[in-house]
This record gives C-alpha cells, sequence and structure tokens, in this order.
C-alpha cells in the first residue's frame, strides 16, 4: 500500500512569495507585485524584476500597499493562480 500523504505535506510543495498590493479595485481579486532581484548572467549586476500576480482575497483584507504572502493554487480564471495567504504588513 501507498504511503498516506497529509494536506500540510502536499501545500508545502505549493510556491509561496511575498510582495507588496499595488491594486485592489477588482471583487475578490488583488494585484501583487513581487520584486526578485537577479544577477545578470553576462556582466553580473544585480538587477530587479518585477512581476504582477493576481491573486484571490475572499474576506477583503488586502488594501493597496500592504505587503503579504501569497500561494500557489489552481487556476481560479484568466489571469488568477495566486490566493492571498495572510497579510504581514499594513500600508502606513
Amino acid at each position: 500500500m501507498a504511503p498516506e500523504t497529509t494536506e500540510t505535506e502536499e501545500r508545502s510543495q505549493r510556491k509561496v512569495r511575498e510582495g507588496i498590493v499595488i491594486s485592489d479595485k477588482m471583487e475578490n481579486t488583488v494585484v501583487v507585485a513581487v520584486v526578485d532581484r537577479v544577477s545578470h548572467p553576462r556582466y553580473g549586476k544585480t538587477v530587479q524584476r518585477t512581476k504582477k500576480l493576481y491573486a484571490h482575497d475572499e474576506k477583503f483584507e488586502a488594501k493597496m500597499g500592504d505587503r503579504v504572502r501569497v500561494i500557489e493554487t489552481r487556476p481560479l480564471s484568466k489571469l488568477k493562480r495566486w490566493r492571498v495567504e495572510e497579510v504581514l504588513e499594513r500600508a502606513r
């Protein structure tokens, strides 16, 4: 028999990102800007790359400027593949 897998083991494989909410104007959706610092392959200079993620926010917790943690989930719409897990820091 195959060993039983728990829900926490399965969820630990999901991608987790942190970013800043740049838009909360949609219903149940926030846009999160995730900044990654990567080294340029040829010149070695560190550059910032910003990626916009569309995340599902069921409880309308996240507001513009908040720092949030998002977790990967199944496709919820054409662009939404992330879900807001928690608000880490409120905007000032």
